[in-house]
């Protein structure tokens, strides 16, 4: 099995083809972040291992969205393909003691990374295309909010300061522009999931359960089908709601807090929910007033009840069942 790291910038691909990671001979090349050079990539890798598609192991780290062209390619023309955490290989270059930083080196890491935890890292898969549809979509649509609210801020100053009326009637046309292709797009979500029957059934689904609804069930729809998650934990990690204690001796003894990874776009919609279930999700509700009661504080309990929506959320996906509180319980 060819074990290949492959370092990505918006513009270059490092490559790093692991020879021998006993000798540590290695054999590397550069190319474009292109189609074309990606296409080139694919036929050097197979001439230079040997090996067909299925027998080479190439991995790279999650780069915003310069990876992604990549790690498509790479999957459809048979690789094995492994996307990673870039903490988790910077984490481990640390362990070598490591100081300086280039391209060509961030490779050679990379492809010692998957030679030393090929064994227990995951085989990255695409997301559905279905999903990948929405997900744009959610994006686009959270970029229209920001902008709505930037101008919304411009207009209260322009306000404020007395600005002209030309001034004035400019941005109050320009926020008029963006609601309204925030409701087009807001349609153009519901209907690709009205579309789609397996999306439909599951915002079904998560709309059963008191606190989940229409803006927070197509979020975690987003969320829960663009990987195979394995546990409702693993998505809580996901998310970034899992706790973090820092204790040690007497010295260091602070509250446990959210780890807060992941999107805090969804944290603060799943905030919203629990807010709503903890008033009408008696399951919620019985939870929060527990952990109130034995001395947590609120927040901490409503993060707990973030914590046990992912989780309720997960089993009726999971199961393809409408929420039932004896069955959560």
């Amino acid at each position: 099995m060819a074990i290949v790291g492959i370092d990505v910038s918006k513009s270059k691909l490092d490559i790093c083809w692991l020879k021998d990671p006993q000798a540590m001979r290695i054999k590397t090349r550069v190319f474009s972040n292109t189609d074309s050079d990606i296409r080139k990539l694919n036929d050097w890798l197979v001439s230079q291992t040997g090996k067909r598609p299925e027998a080479v192991r190439v991995m790279m780290e999650a780069t915003g969205i310069y990876h992604e062209r990549l790690a498509y390619a790479l999957y459809e023309a048979g690789f094995q393909v492994y996307v990673v955490n870039p903490q988790h290989v910077h984490s481990y270059a640390k362990s070598f003691g490591r100081r300086s930083k280039n391209d060509r080196k961030d490779s050679v890491i990379i492809a010692r990374f998957l030679s030393d935890r090929q064994q227990e890292l995951p085989l990255w898969q695409p997301e559905p295309q279905e999903v990948r549809h929405l997900k744009a979509m959610l994006a686009r649509l959270n970029a229209l909010d920001a902008d709505i609210h930037r101008e919304q801020n411009r207009l209260e100053k322009a306000l404020v300061q007395k600005a002209s009326q030309r001034v004035e009637s400019s941005i109050r046309t320009m926020i008029d522009a963006l609601q309204q292709e925030r409701k087009k797009l807001e349609q153009d979500i519901d209907n690709h999931i009205d579309g789609t029957p397996s999306l439909k059934e599951d915002r079904r689904l998560l709309e059963s359960i008191p606190g989940i609804g229409r803006v927070l069930s197509v979020e975690l729809i987003a969320t829960m089908r663009s990987r195979d998650f394995k546990s409702a934990s693993q998505v809580a990690a996901f998310l970034g709601l899992v706790p973090i204690m820092r204790q040690s001796g007497s010295s260091v003894d602070e509250r446990p807090r959210l780890s807060k990874g992941g999107s805090s776009r969804i944290r603060a919609k799943l905030y919203m929910g629990s807010v709503v279930a903890i008033q009408h999700n008696p399951m919620i509700q019985r939870q929060f007033a527990r952990l109130v009661g034995r001395g947590k504080s609120k927040m901490s309990a409503l993060g707990a009840a973030m914590r046990k929506l992912v989780q309720i959320a997960y089993g009726v996906l999971k199961h393809q069942t409408r929420y039932d509180p004896q069955w959560a319980a």
